[in-house]
């Protein structure tokens, strides 16, 4: 589960990440989905329903959803391994959809890699070379070029089966590049690696794309994958997109619901809006607090019911009026945290982190607390759904 403050790729890697590498100066592709539809005959609803997005020259964008949300989809859409039901795919100023795979440019790294198993790491990355009508001078050229890229000469006659699955990955990555594609697809490509290989990969993949300035769109249901790589992330909900921001913005400014809950950890408290000047607003909590608010979007008035979002490390501990009273159930050091479970009045839990650098400290079960917002702008509200549940608070985790 993603969190700022916890986890290894969250708190230390990925500003590494995101700055990983210098950019050689080229200027990728500008790529655009433009109102793409797939449905599929039979299916009950689109796979992709009318998605829209507006990708930079040389940005790294994740797809981020839960499984069947219709980002592999889109993938293949771009790619050519799909045709579309609707809409146009635009790179560089110029739509693709009537082109072929092999004539659209784009360079794809599959999930298992897919590198052919009798051919050597330099024979794979030559491949594409080969089929493009390179000459046995340019092919060599640029074998060594791209080898050199992912740090991989050195194994350059070294078969699959004789590499690791992060060679395997780089070998793959080389391939895909040495075509100069406009636009680079990365299908899953670290989902079969171990966790401390994936990060070092996500390191270097981030580096070399930004190395060779290419446009790259990732596809994930890993949310640390998408926040700490990705330039902009684009959050996928049954064909739908929810969000297409920059990670902060997506983790700390959700605009739906859903997105508030499916990227990170959220306690969800029930209440009724009260006032309300632009995004900004005031909440009646149910179980006995008037917090203030942002609200995301129009469409909300006074006197609505809300769900109001709060991360567990924007809460905090105090003996402040205002606060929700609760009892601290179980208190547990985690690392740089300290992860406490409050048990409210109405019975439902709630979950604050603190940072042990700060003034936080185990508590014994049973001490008496109350509960605050970090600050006015780390609340967020949206409509309750209709025929929800009526418990007053929610604690709500969406595994990755």
């Amino acid at each position: 589960m993603y969190t700022p403050e916890a986890g290894a790729v969250s708190a230390d890697a990925a500003p590494a990440i995101r700055a990983a590498g210098t950019a050689s100066g080229q200027t990728g592709f500008d790529l655009t989905l433009d109102d793409i539809v797939q449905h599929y005959p039979g299916a009950p609803s689109p796979a992709v329903d009318h998605v829209t997005l507006e990708i930079k020259g040389g940005e790294l964008v994740a797809l981020l959803g839960p499984s069947g949300c219709g980002k592999t989809t889109l993938l293949r859409i771009i790619a050519g391994f799909v045709s579309q039901t609707a809409g146009r795919v635009v790179v560089g100023g110029r739509p693709i959809d009537d082109l072929p795979p092999n004539q659209r440019e784009v360079g794809i790294v599959f999930q298992n890699y897919a590198l052919f198993p009798h051919m050597t790491a330099a024979e794979n990355v030559a491949y594409g070379l080969d089929a493009h009508g390179a000459s046995r001078e340019q092919r060599g050229a640029r074998v060594r070029e791209m080898l050199s890229l992912v740090q991989m000469e050195h194994l350059a006659g070294r078969y699959p089966k004789q590499m690791s699955g992060g060679q395997q990955q780089r070998v793959a990555l080389a391939r895909a590049l040495a075509v100069r594609p406009r636009i680079l697809l990365l299908d899953e490509p670290f989902a079969a690696l171990d966790k401390n290989l994936r990060l070092d990969m996500q390191i270097e993949v981030k580096r070399i794309q930004r190395l060779a300035g290419i446009t790259a769109i990732l596809v994930t249901h890993d949310q640390e994958e998408a926040m700490s790589m990705a330039d902009r992330v684009a959050v996928l909900s049954h064909g739908r997109l929810e969000q297409f921001a920059g990670p902060t913005d997506i983790y700390d400014r959700p605009q739906a619901l859903f997105v508030n809950q499916f990227v990170g950890t959220a306690n969800v408290l029930r209440g009724t809006l009260g006032e309300v000047a632009g995004d900004r607003g005031r909440v009646d909590l149910d179980i006995g607090a008037a917090w203030p608010v942002r609200v995301p979007g129009a469409g909300l008035a006074r006197g609505a019911r809300v769900l109001a979002c709060v991360r567990p490390e924007h809460l905090r501990l105090s003996d402040e009026a205002g606060g929700i009273a609760g009892t601290i159930e179980m208190s547990m050091p985690l690392g740089a945290q300290i992860v406490h479970e409050i048990r409210l009045a109405d019975g439902s839990a709630v979950k604050v982190v603190e940072s042990r650098a700060g003034a936080a400290r185990l508590h014994v079960p049973g001490t008496p607390t109350r509960l605050l917002p970090t600050g006015p702008d780390v609340v967020n509200v949206f409509s309750a759904p209709a025929g929800g549940p009526d418990s007053a608070t929610d604690a709500v985790q969406v595994p990755t």
